[in-house]
């Protein structure tokens, strides 16, 4: 199959692997690179009816009712306000009025965070149950669809973001030009990629979390992600290589997959409420103690995870 990023059908095989985290398939992929341009994919690519069956359900995030997950619940508030300062910098510095919108909003607690600070808010998304979940948990409003054929009017978004969304895609530059559409003059696209030119890629491989196989078709380096949206009418103007939700999370996850919890919900795993909060403890205990690795990674440029700020070209 031919590249994705260049169009050469040269590739050199990197390992093979299968999904470590859902276990939704037995299947190996082989994930390759580009001989030219040295892209990283899958291959061969799943169609879009088999990449259907590596998304289990409540793939998207929704809290239960239990102790255990009241406390997770927290967690991800806590850690996600470094994706809300990011955005609101971006909105703030572009100065433009209209609406946000996250693609691929999922449960949307993301949305309510960002509008608790004062932002008109929409959220996207192709899972009917994640958008209604959005609605009565977060009460966001959601539309359920594919950006490429949003009913969204062009030129009244402020901001697009797209966080872990792009390495999902069969064809990420309709999503991309469509995000450029709906922006206003002067608007900002907020992208977050797993960081193939990170050191953890190089510590675990295979096993790395942000490969995720089978359901990444495209693993980005930093130079990858910039040369897409320089291609689709973006400059980025800044750049980020830590995420407290995603860098330590991820480490994690890489060394121990059955203790993930998002991991251990979607696979519907019997557990008792003290083997639950057990395994959360140790999993937590594994994100900490990651911490100052993330953080010396990131400070290198070198970060499990790229998030940018780009503005749309004239």
């Amino acid at each position: 199959m031919e590249c994705p990023g260049c169009g050469d059908p040269g590739v050199r095989t990197l390992f093979r692997a299968r999904d470590r985290l859902y276990r939704t398939t037995d299947k190996n992929f082989l994930v390759v690179e580009c001989k030219n341009c040295r892209l990283i994919r899958l291959e061969p690519r799943p169609s879009l009816q088999e990449l259907a069956l590596y998304y289990p359900d409540e793939y998207w995030y929704a809290p239960q009712a239990d102790a255990a997950s009241q406390l997770e619940e927290a967690y991800r508030r806590f850690v996600l306000r470094d994706h809300v300062n990011f955005v609101m910098r971006a909105v703030e510095d572009s100065g433009e009025k209209g609406l946000l919108l996250d693609v691929g909003c999922g449960g949307g607690l993301l949305l309510r965070m960002l509008r608790e600070r004062g932002l008109a808010v929409l959220g996207l998304e192709t899972s009917l149950p994640a958008a209604t979940s959005a609605w009565k948990r977060n009460g966001v409003a959601v539309v359920c669809g594919d950006l490429s054929k949003s009913p969204i009017e062009r030129g009244t978004c402020a901001a697009v973001t797209m966080f872990h969304v792009l390495e999902h895609l069969h064809d990420p530059v309709s999503y991309l030009r469509s995000a450029r559409d709906l922006l206003v003059p002067g608007g900002r696209l907020v992208v977050q990629v797993p960081n193939a030119s990170c050191w953890q890629f190089l510590m675990f491989g295979e096993h790395w979390n942000g490969v995720d196989v089978p359901r990444h078709l495209v693993n980005y380096r930093e130079r990858d992600l910039e040369s897409l949206l320089e291609y689709c009418g973006f400059q980025v103007v800044r750049r980020k290589h830590f995420s407290l939700r995603d860098n330590p999370a991820g480490f994690a996850s890489s060394i121990a997959p059955g203790l993930d919890p998002m991991a251990r919900r979607v696979r519907k795993l019997h557990e008792s409420a003290a083997m639950k909060l057990l395994k959360d403890f140790l999993y937590f205990g594994i994100v900490l103690a990651s911490l100052p690795f993330t953080l010396f990674e990131a400070a290198c440029g070198a970060g499990s995870t790229i998030m940018v700020e780009a503005r749309k070209k004239a």
